[in-house]
């Protein structure tokens, strides 16, 4: 047949639509035509796909070849396309005869000698194809990540010719390569025993990871800030499977390393204060997933929070409550998943804490507010680390494992589940007047806080989140007094602005 179908995907953001590689050999002067809206990366799979073919022992047709990319008004670019349009070419010369091929899809970027090399954002496409219930042949480079995807058919090739004995039968590939998987033992090395002291830090780091809640620290220099900000990690539950395939695919977007071993770990983004707005929240002409996208389902860590561009950190706010970003350009527009879970911290003070009488209040609190008040209102837990002492820090005394909390923090992530299906940050307003039900004593109470700290409907609302998560900490069914009053106590940032204007 002169005329051949194949099927491969696009890449647009963490989507992979289908596209259709049409083949037609005619009659005429010889010549190779690529339409539907190639890039120049695609127009150059020309002289590859012909060296390919050449050098690994195929026929190339000395004839008019057109070959369409379908849908016409979708981009296309990189060298993704160039295995699907060789098959597509031996299909339409009739050098691969087989009626499975309606069932596969081809993904891979050719060398000139036939090898088949390995693309980015290989796992949007593999469970895509797998929703269709089609086979996918790919680059052996992207095998073990695409194997993370448990319900894809896939067989992973490195050369046209495995291709070509595979379809027509003569010696078939292994479908579905199993690999061995590992225990990451990266984080092992990191535990909260490690640091001494500061136990309402670590308390607060309890809810937080048990919650899913948006977490600043205020502390001097050398409080430890830092070092328990990296620990977060170590006491958060895996990821689920389908949480875990989500943020790889983000990661495959920009070609960075997911593998067996790590893939379940939270992710733990550290930008630089210097960083821009693209690189946080994602941009470019050809949209990348920033900062907030790679921490998708884990930690954004935002150390020497103040030191950053005002612009850079009200670009998080919408993405904070949405959980999702979108990137708008003249030529696109593409959705990233952002859920992440902000961790903050900042010295009260230019001079590194406002008590040391080095700076005046009016200086500390231009120095504060380059934080704007919207961006701190979706902070849920405010909490001041005081200097050790020094029988803190010679103590030999065991601190508690990162295990033990864990323990804690997964019992109460399953309370929460067996009754609202989702985290207590997650809760919407309908949802809270549901779950955070509370006596009309304690809501009396909790109304006169609100109306004394001045807090906004969206603080008010974050008071009763965290107090539903202490609550779920203690296995409770319902919100107590005291669980309202230890999430009122963490409020220490508002606390400490109203303390510097009072002056």
């Amino acid at each position: 047949m002169s005329l051949a179908k194949i099927f491969t995907r696009a890449q647009v953001g963490v989507k992979a639509p289908k596209v259709t590689v049409e083949v037609h050999l005619s009659n005429g002067l010889p010549a190779f035509l690529i339409v539907g809206l190639p890039e120049t990366s695609v127009k150059e799979s020309k002289e590859r796909v012909r060296s390919a073919l050449v050098n690994s022992g195929f026929l190339f047709p000395e004839q008019r070849i057109t070959v369409n990319l379908a849908p016409a008004d979708l981009p296309k670019e990189g060298g993704r396309y160039d295995l699907a349009i060789a098959v597509g070419i031996l299909v339409a010369s009739g050098q691969i005869q087989s009626t499975e091929i309606k069932q596969c899809e081809f993904f891979g970027e050719l060398a000139l000698s036939g090898e088949v090399s390995a693309i980015t954002a290989i796992l949007p496409s593999v469970m895509a194809a797998a929703q269709e219930h089609h086979l996918a042949y790919i680059p052996k480079d992207n095998n073990q990540l695409a194997s993370l995807v448990s319900q894809s058919d896939r067989k992973a090739v490195t050369s046209l010719q495995e291709i070509w004995l595979d379809l027509q039968g003569q010696q078939s590939l292994p479908l579905n390569l199993v690999y061995e998987e590992a225990v990451d033992q990266s984080f092992e090395q990191l535990d909260m025993s490690d640091v001494k002291g500061q136990s309402i830090a670590k308390r607060v780091l309890e809810i937080a990871a048990a919650g899913g809640h948006n977490l600043l620290f205020l502390g001097p220099p050398g409080t430890g800030k830092s070092m328990l900000a990296q620990r977060i990690p170590t006491i958060m539950p895996k990821m689920t499977t389908q949480q875990a395939l989500e943020t790889a695919a983000v990661y495959s977007l920009v070609g960075q390393s997911v593998t067996h071993q790590n893939w379940l770990n939270r992710p733990f983004r550290s930008p630089h204060h210097t960083c821009s707005a693209v690189a946080l929240v994602g941009g470019s002409s050809n949209p990348k997933p920033g900062e907030i996208s790679l921490a998708h389902n884990g930690i954004l860590f935002l150390d020497e929070l103040p030191e950053f561009d005002r612009k850079v950190l009200d670009s998080l706010r919408t993405p904070m409550e949405t959980g999702t970003v979108t990137i708008s350009r003249a030529a696109r527009q593409v959705d990233f998943p952002a859920n992440f879970q902000l961790v903050a911290a900042l010295n009260p003070s230019p001079t590194g804490h406002h008590s040391d009488k080095r700076a005046t209040p009016d200086q500390v609190l231009k120095y504060l507010s380059k934080v704007s008040g919207p961006f701190l209102d979706r902070i849920d837990l405010q909490v001041e680390l005081p200097r050790l002492t020094t029988e803190e820090l010679q103590s030999t005394k065991p601190e508690e494992s990162s295990a033990e909390i864990r323990q804690r923090v997964e019992s109460a992530v399953r309370f929460a589940y067996q009754r609202q299906g989702k985290n207590s940050a997650s809760l919407s307003t309908k949802e809270l007047q549901v779950h955070c039900r509370l006596s009309e004593a304690d809501s009396i109470f909790l109304g006169k806080a609100a109306d004394k700290l001045a807090l906004s409907p969206r603080s008010y609302h974050k008071v009763l989140k965290v107090a539903r998560t202490i609550a779920d900490l203690k296995s409770q069914e319902e919100i107590d007094l005291a669980s309202l009053k230890e999430a009122l106590s963490y409020r220490a940032f508002e606390r400490l602005l109203a303390q510097l204007t009072a002056y």
